[in-house]
């Protein structure tokens, strides 16, 4: 029977979404695994818009100038309109889960960024990928994802955002082990069949994430 993965998205865009750099790698690596897969996104306002072009806040472009947008109609952008409201979404249906980074994981499934690790998670997130965890299926993480182990899988899962210390040090706090890791390579926990990576929390080029989320996403297919 072929493997079915569920990647969860946040958005559109590293700075207030998902990083699409970091998803189409996981997708494609998925595909040519040959692997079914559906991306699913929260149908939650995001937490702000960027202007990915000086990094500025700025208001959407809607008639009232509205700041939100829907996680789920921007996650829609990264995945062609496949995408499947997460409220929606049945861990059943899946052999494991993994959720590509970008600042809004931090942003919009949790509120990291603003509260470290005092964060809540969305509690869709939060039990989704939960599910798998009890279920003792696999789960990936990259990039900031990591930052939610604690919350996301378990107290005392290991896990690794790369090398920085803020991350690290919060991470830490809520509970999660760290190790330090390459942006090239991942870590391994068997106990709780976690695999994480840096992905663009070291990446300076597309080539340096390919290596370690085209690894992460092996792993996930070959512990499931």
């Amino acid at each position: 029977m072929q493997k079915k993965i569920a990647v969860i998205l946040s958005g559109c865009g590293f700075q207030d979404g998902a990083e699409i750099y970091e998803s189409v790698l996981t997708l494609l690596r998925l595909d040519e695994k040959n692997v079914s897969y559906q991306c699913l996104a929260p149908d939650i306002p995001q937490m702000h818009v960027i202007n990915h072009a000086t990094g500025d806040e700025t208001p959407d472009s809607q008639p009232q100038g509205s700041a939100s947008r829907s996680v789920l109609a921007e996650s829609a952008r990264v995945a062609r309109g496949e995408i499947q409201d997460l409220a929606n979404g049945n861990p059943d249906d899946f052999d494991a889960v993994i959720l590509p980074g970008g600042f809004g994981v931090a942003k919009n499934l949790s509120t990291f960024a603003t509260q470290g690790a005092d964060c809540e998670v969305n509690q869709q997130v939060q039990q989704f990928v939960q599910a798998f965890h009890k279920a003792g299926k696999p789960i990936g993480l990259m990039c900031i994802a990591p930052a939610l182990t604690a919350k996301l899988v378990a107290p005392g899962a290991l896990c690794t955002i790369g090398n920085d210390p803020g991350i690290e040090g919060a991470l830490v706090n809520m509970g999660a082990l760290h190790k330090t890791c390459p942006v090239n390579e991942i870590v391994v926990d068997n106990t709780n069949k976690l695999v994480t990576t840096p992905a663009y929390l070291l990446a300076t080029r597309l080539t340096e994430a390919q290596a370690g989320i085209f690894k992460l996403v092996d792993k996930v297919l070959e512990m499931a």
